[in-house]
């Protein structure tokens, strides 16, 4: 009787004679720069968590809250012309917001495109602008190279239609992408906040209808751990999940129970969070996001009246978690349209439902968000943007978004004291008002001249008009 998996005398010097020359093909493969099935590695380097750069100091004790800042996409001012550059860097230096970066897609591309073989270009050169302007960095932990998700390896196989981006690894490659996340770690040790995931991203299961919970929270658990062991300062947080809401007047996957005027939260997403939260190995902090709009794109009673789903959403996170500090990771006020673009509104009418919005996700216990800025590559319009586009020289200056984001930041920072704020009695139902002991923000909401009194003081406000006072 033979032993299985022995090789006896007579065929051995064949097998390692095989074995030999695969060894030696492969060698010459990669000293070309190829896989034997053809798959590019040029460019790559297996040394993918060989620190980076420069890394900055973080601070000795890392706090879980960020405050406001927002997130890096497609475009961004890490290119462009020098002047325009430098001035957005400036900006940043000023306010220093944290930013958020994604490791793959929006604006950082394929980081370990074979396994083993990393590139990190892009993602570097978005480190070094976040590291300039002397912001706190905050990465994403998405998307997946796409041999982790039924896809080839090879530098020029990335497929970055919308659908395979959005595809998750699969169950035999999530050890793979905490690998990966944790050689991220090691590369960027100045990063100490990571966000597992964006918004549940190929974990829908279709012969169930409701989310791959279990799926998305083994994945998030194996990140959790590597990158715990890379450090164990590193803040960690989830699920980056969309909190979905419907018509009130829906029955079908309708919550009973968080729901208001503005809707009824979607009940599989709440079943999906309150698993990840039962089941998670840990986290410092929680990451939702979401619209104040409905998943048919309604605002209830309307958009500013929407905004308080933001309020009661953020207040029910908080309730789960026994307060664990809560991200707003995107959010939304405008609809988009077929293209995903934003620009139905004028910008004072866009920066004020986004400034309701914002006082809206603070009332609900929120201490951190991020901004989703939807930068353009060249000029000139760009609604909703933080800053010109930076293609030409006089680009990179700062537009009305950038304003209230960057001055909600300063004003707002974690562990802020709120206070009241006396406000007339025939002006309050056409203001938002968010105050501490130095500053108040005033929102009108409404499109039209209004005469307010606020603060004991009296002042008119244009139409849609967002204005600071000093206390």
């Amino acid at each position: 009787m033979g032993c299985h998996g022995w090789v006896s005398g007579g065929r051995w010097w064949r097998l390692t004679a095989l074995l030999g020359a695969a060894v030696v093909a492969l060698a010459l493969a990669v000293t070309l720069g190829t896989l034997p099935d053809g798959g590019s590695i040029r460019g790559t380097t297996t040394e993918g968590d060989k620190v980076h750069g420069t890394p900055g100091t973080p601070p000795e004790n890392t706090a879980p809250d960020v405050g406001w800042g927002f997130t890096h996409t497609q475009f961004s001012a890490d290119d462009g012309s020098d002047g325009a550059t430098r001035r957005v860097e400036d900006l940043l230096s000023a306010n220093q917001m944290p930013q958020n970066q994604h490791i793959m897609g929006w604006g950082a591309g394929n980081p370990e495109p074979v396994k083993g073989h990393y590139d990190f270009a892009e993602m570097d050169r978005r480190i070094d602008f976040i590291r300039e302007s002397g912001s706190t960095p905050v990465v994403t932990l998405c998307c997946a190279p796409d041999w982790m998700k039924g896809g080839r390896a090879g530098v020029d196989r990335t497929d970055w239609s919308q659908a395979a981006l959005e595809t998750a690894p699969t169950r035999d490659h999530y050890k793979d992408f905490a690998a990966l996340a944790a050689t991220v770690a090691k590369r960027y040790p100045d990063v100490r906040h990571f966000v597992v995931w964006n918004e549940f991203k190929g974990f829908w299961n279709n012969s169930r209808a409701r989310w791959d919970y279990e799926g998305y929270t083994e994945l998030y658990n194996l990140v959790y751990k590597a990158l715990k062991q890379v450090n164990p300062k590193i803040m960690v947080g989830g699920p980056y999940l969309v909190m979905d809401s419907v018509d009130p007047r829906q029955q079908h996957d309708a919550s009973t129970t968080l729901r208001g005027p503005w809707g009824a939260m979607d009940q599989r997403v709440l079943d999906a969070f309150d698993y990840w939260n039962e089941h998670k190995a840990g986290a410092d902090f929680v990451v939702v996001d979401g619209s104040s709009y409905t998943d048919d794109n309604e605002l209830l009673p309307d958009e500013f009246g929407a905004t308080d789903k933001l309020t009661d959403v953020s207040a029910w996170v908080r309730r789960q978690t026994g307060d664990l500090p809560l991200w707003w990771a995107e959010y939304y006020v405008e609809p988009s349209d077929g293209n995903d673009d934003r620009k139905g509104w004028s910008e004072d009418h866009r920066v004020a439902v986004q400034a309701a919005g914002m006082i809206a996700m603070v009332k609900g216990g929120a201490t951190s968000g991020f901004y989703w800025n939807p930068e353009e590559e060249r000029g000139p319009g760009c609604p909703g943007c933080l800053w010109s586009p930076t293609d030409s020289a006089n680009g990179g200056r700062p537009l009305p978004m950038y304003d209230l984001v960057s001055r909600f930041g300063k004003e707002f920072r974690p562990g802020t004291k709120y206070t009241t704020v006396q406000v007339a009695e025939d002006v309050a139902p056409d203001v938002r008002v968010l105050a501490t002991d130095k500053a108040v923000l005033v929102v009108n909401t409404q499109g039209r001249t209004i005469s307010a009194g606020i603060d004991g003081k009296k002042f008119d406000m244009k139409a849609y008009e967002v204005k600071w006072l000093e206390r």
